[in-house]
């Protein structure tokens, strides 16, 4: 019953900027976090940007200082504001949530939006 669905993926610049939105419909019991990540291609998926329900954050490596992760609860929504692209960041991005389900951890997955990031 639980999908997320993703948009703002595209085209950006070098240096330009993106935001990409997750709604999420249905129920997920015990929200623990929601997140985002990426495959690039011949690379491995890996995390981006994650935010716990009591609102903190973590990001990958590769993208500290450049990407932020919001939430807004009350429209069930996951944000990701990616600035200072570089086309390293060119990869399916798929957004997660995670949830506690009577002790048992749930993830659910959106579809993967893609960006490009080009000249």
């Amino acid at each position: 019953q639980v999908q997320l669905v993703e948009s703002g993926g595209g085209l950006a610049q070098p240096g330009g900027s993106l935001k990409l939105s997750c709604a999420a419909s249905g129920s997920i019991f015990g929200l623990i976090a929601m997140g985002w990540s990426r495959q690039g291609p011949g690379k491995q998926r890996e995390l981006v940007a994650a935010i716990t329900s009591g609102g903190s954050t973590n990001y990958g490596n590769s993208v500290k200082g450049r990407f932020s992760i919001s939430r807004d609860n009350a429209k069930n929504t996951v944000y990701l504001q990616m600035n200072s692209l570089k086309p390293e960041d060119t990869a399916v991005y798929y957004c997660n949530a995670r949830g506690d389900q009577s002790g048992y951890v749930v993830d659910y997955w959106g579809q993967g939006t893609q960006v490009t990031v080009s000249s």
